[in-house]
This record gives structure tokens, sequence and C-alpha cells, in this order.
């Protein structure tokens, strides 16, 4: 891990402001993972089910635990969509303020005071949509502020902050479960206010991001911001190359198309939203929610030994191994973790699905075995599609749209987590579909298909700019040979001859990358502020005017 976190020669400044800030941003994530291992505990406790089953006899029918569990998730599906309204009006850091301080809270407010089934409901919703909130605009942060050499392992700090949250949930379920008053659900809520309190203070004193800045226009300030996240002073030469490409490439696509919803689906970008929302549907479809929604209710309900204690041992695998991600995300890649991972949750899915139909969950040898593989499926998926998701989508997108997508595909990941806690208690239960263990066939399917979707639309970010990864989709049609890939292209550097064409036709990010290339290896350059070109290869944009450029 050291050797990880060591800056490579002859970066400037410092990276320790921005990696610190960006786990700080991390800690967000506890809200998303506490809130939703809070839950299976809850729905298993006495008291609660005492006072607020509506059956007669202190249970839930299947309709109702579908609606309660998955409620939240409906809400975080709407609050992810919105994450793109609140981060590009209001700014990434204070859009995060209003989603902890306001919306998150208020939700947080109705569960501590309900007494029955529909205010509980209602306050999961606005939970949810606080979550929601936070679980696109946090690695939009995290990805616009952290250094590109160790930006996989600061945005995947988010995943890991989500596990610590589940693991808080276990430990205070499992201390509060057997009380029987009020206290046994609201001390367990009520913790949460604890965790948004933390991030709105600390977000009180964070910069805003200097790429959000940029794309409001506001160069100086954004100057100050990348200046306080380097340590270096606002005129530094290295502040104003990285500053002058960000600008370069954000006004070069506002110069293929407005900033709105139907440029998110048109070329290269079209295939990273697509990319972008696969990743993040698939990675609930591996199923590592069933085991966190509903993992103490399923234990119990198919005879295991000490439920409540099976959940905290497979909430301290989740912690632990999400460590060893955050690692090998800059070692080995996206690509090459995320089909490590997809290979060994397939194999760990379809073992625990064949232990539990062949020999059934109440022999103790067959949930050794089950329980074994569950926690081995969870290394494989805490160390690779667990943050690595979140990195990929962090990455992908341009910064003009780049709030609209990510709250797409975060909004993706959400309409799946609540499809799955929507639709699991008829699949399991006995009244239903009563699959018990077979479930585990249909996540071990859903993994397979995972490997071969990263082969062929993961791309290897690893290393590269944010806009560098705009020339990276450019330039590489097939994803399988984008390890290959080596930036050609300065946004800061293009001349308006080479952005234009013949003919007013406008080249391809390919084709302006070969010509720009090849200029520069014959020694053709041109300088473009003598000939009234900017330093980003558009007319009346030079050094003195970038600052100033309208977008």
């Amino acid at each position: 891990m050291p050797l990880m976190l060591t800056k490579p020669e002859g970066v400037p400044g410092k990276s320790w402001p921005a990696i610190l800030i960006g786990l700080f941003v991390a800690f967000g994530g506890v809200l998303f993972g506490y809130d939703t291992g809070t839950i299976s505990g809850i729905l298993a406790m006495k008291y609660w089910l005492r006072e607020f089953s509506t059956t007669g006899d202190e249970s839930l029918t299947s309709a109702q635990d579908s609606l309660i569990v998955s409620i939240l998730s409906a809400g975080t599906f709407f609050g992810a969509l919105l994450a793109a309204l609140f981060g590009d009006v209001l700014g990434r850091r204070l859009a995060l303020m209003v989603a902890c301080g306001l919306v998150f809270n208020f939700g947080v407010i109705l569960q501590t005071a309900s007494t029955a089934q529909p205010l509980f409901i209602a306050g999961r919703c606005f939970a949810g949509v606080g979550v929601g909130l936070v679980s696109a605009l946090i690695p939009m942060y995290q990805s616009e502020t952290a250094p590109k050499w160790i930006r996989g392992t600061i945005v995947g700090a988010y995943q890991l902050a989500i596990t610590i949250g589940l693991f808080l949930a276990a430990i205070v379920n499992n201390s509060t479960k057997d009380r029987m008053d009020t206290g046994s659900y609201r001390i367990p809520i009520a913790v949460q206010f604890l965790w948004s309190l933390i991030l709105v203070i600390g977000l009180f004193f964070l910069p805003e991001t200097p790429r959000y800045l940029i794309k409001r226009n506001k160069y100086d300030k954004a100057a100050v911001a990348l200046g306080k996240l380097r340590r270096l002073p606002v005129d530094h030469p290295a502040v104003k190359e990285e500053l002058d490409e960000v600008q370069a490439n954000h006004l070069y696509e506002m110069s293929l198309g407005k900033p709105s919803y139907a440029e998110c689906f048109r070329g290269t970008v079209g295939k990273r939203l697509l990319t972008g929302c696969l990743l993040q549907a698939l990675q609930q479809l591996t199923g590592v929610n069933f085991i966190f929604y509903y993992g103490t209710q399923y234990f119990k309900n198919a005879g295991f030994q000490n439920p409540f204690t099976i959940q905290i041992i497979t909430n301290c695998i989740n912690v632990a191994t999400t460590l060893p991600g955050l690692y090998m995300v800059e070692k080995l890649g996206r690509r090459n973790l995320l089909l490590l991972g997809a290979v060994g949750m397939c194999v760990c899915q379809f073992i625990v699905a064949i232990v539990g139909t062949v020999s059934g969950t109440h022999e103790l040898g067959a949930q050794r075995a089950a329980i074994s593989f569950v926690c081995i499926y969870i290394f494989f998926f805490a160390s690779s599609w667990g943050p690595v998701a979140w990195v990929v989508t962090g990455e992908l997108f341009p910064l003009k749209v780049r709030a609209k997508c990510l709250s797409m595909t975060t909004a993706a990941n959400w309409l799946l987590n609540w499809a799955i806690a929507y639709s699991t208690p008829y699949m399991v239960n006995s009244d239903h579909a009563n699959l018990q263990s077979k479930v585990f066939f249909v996540w071990g399917s859903f993994c397979f298909v995972c490997i071969a979707f990263v082969y062929f639309m993961i791309y290897e970010t690893k290393g590269l700019s944010l806009e560098q990864v705009d020339e990276l989709y450019g330039v590489v049609s097939k994803a399988w040979k984008s390890k290959q890939f080596r930036p050609k292209l300065h946004f800061a550097e293009i001349e308006h001859g080479i952005i234009g064409g013949e003919g007013g036709r406008r080249r391809s990010l390919a084709e302006i990358a070969e010509e720009h290339e090849r200029r520069r290896s014959v020694g053709m350059g041109v300088n473009a502020e003598k000939r009234g070109m900017g330093t980003d290869g558009l007319p009346g944009s030079g050094t003195g005017t970038v600052m100033t450029e309208k977008v």
C-alpha cells in the first residue's frame, strides 16, 4: 500500500491534500452502506415486528417485506437522476451538503419518529432520495479533484466507506436487537445523524472542484481551487497547464454540441453511457445485496445457526477485502481486475447454489460450505466489482455532460437495486417461488454475463487524465485493444486547421490525433497565438483570453 501512495517522479506540487480530501468525501459512502445495512437487522427484530406487523402473527407479508426494503432503492433512483440538476446548478460541493444535511436527514427524522409502517416507509423513501444524490455526487467530486495516478484508489475508497457503513449497521443492529422497546430500531436509525453531520461540517472547509468551475467559466476560481489541491501557487506553470488542458477539452466538446441529454446518447458518449449503465446494473445483478439486504432473514429462515453473527462476519470480510481492491485497481488496472472478479464470483455463486440444492441448508456440513463460499464470493466482489464499478463510471464522461451521464449510470445501479430488493422475497419465500439456495444459480448466471461484458465493453483507463479518456474512446474502437493506447493529443495545443478539416467537415478525434502527431513529429507546429488562435485551437481564445472565454 505505501508504494501505491508514492507520487510518480516529475509530478509537481503535493498530492496528499487532494488524496485526503477525496478520502474524506468518500465518507459519504457510510450513509449509503449504513442505511442499506440497518434494514436487514431491523426486519428480524422481535420488537419491531410486534409493533409494525399488521398480520397478527408478528410477521410481514412478502408484499410488505418487499415494499419496506425496496422503497429506499426507489427513492435513490430518483435521487440519482436529480443529482445532475443539483450538481450542475449548485455545484458538486454545495449539492452534497444539501443532499446530506437536508434531504437525507429529513428521511431519518421520519423513520425515527415512526411507530407504524406508513411513516417508516415514507422516511425510507426520503432518505433514499438523499442517498441517491450522494451516490452520484461523491464519485463525481472525487474524480474531478484526484490526481490521475491515484484516482482509482480515491474513487474506490467510496466503496470502502459503503462496506464500513454496512459493517457498522451490523454491529449496531446486533447490539440493540434484543431490546424490547423503541430503542431497538430507533437507535440504529438515529445514529445516521452523526454520519451526515460529519460530512456536512467537513464540506464547509473543502474547495469546489476545478473542473466544475471551468464548466461555469470561472477560470480564476478554478486556478485557486487547483492550487489548494496541489499546494501550488495560482500562477504556477503546472496549474496553468492542467487548467488550460481542461478548458481546451471542454471548449472542444462544447463545439461539438450543447450539453443536453440528447448529447449523452450520441457518438462515443452514448457508447460510454451504455457501458456505465450496464456496469452499474451488473454490479447489482451479481447478487451482493441479496446477502446484505436479506442475509439475516435468509440465514435465519434456512436454519443457519446465529444468523446475526453470520451477518457480522460477512460484513467484516466485505470491509477487509475492499482494501486489496484499492491497491490492485492501480496495479492490475480496471479491466483485468473486473475480469478476475467476475470469474471468481461466478464460480462461488454456482458452488453455493449446488451445495444448497443437493445437500440442503439444514446439514451442518452444507451450512459451513455455503457460508465459506459466500465469504469467498464477497472477497471477489469487494476487491473488484464493488469499488471498480464506481471508479470506471467516474472516469468515463466528458465534462459538459458528466453530471448528466453519471446521474443516469448511478440511477441504473439503483433501479436494479430496487428490482432485486423488491423481487427477492417472491423468489426465495416458501409461499411463492421458493427458490431458497437455487437463487444463487440466478446470481451466478449474471456473473457469467459479467465476464463477457468486461471483455467486450470495458476500456482500460488506468493512468489517464479525464481528458485523455476522451481521446481513448475517440481513437480506439475495440475495448480489448485499449491497453495499447498511448495519448498523443494535447487539447491545449490543437490547431484550428487540424480541427476543422477540409470543407468545414469536423474531424474525429482519431483523425485529429493522427494529424497532430504527424505535425509535431516533423516539426511543423505553428504558434497559434501569432495567428490569432488560442492554445485550445479555437479562434480568439489565446492564453490571455482563455480565462474569460464564454462557454
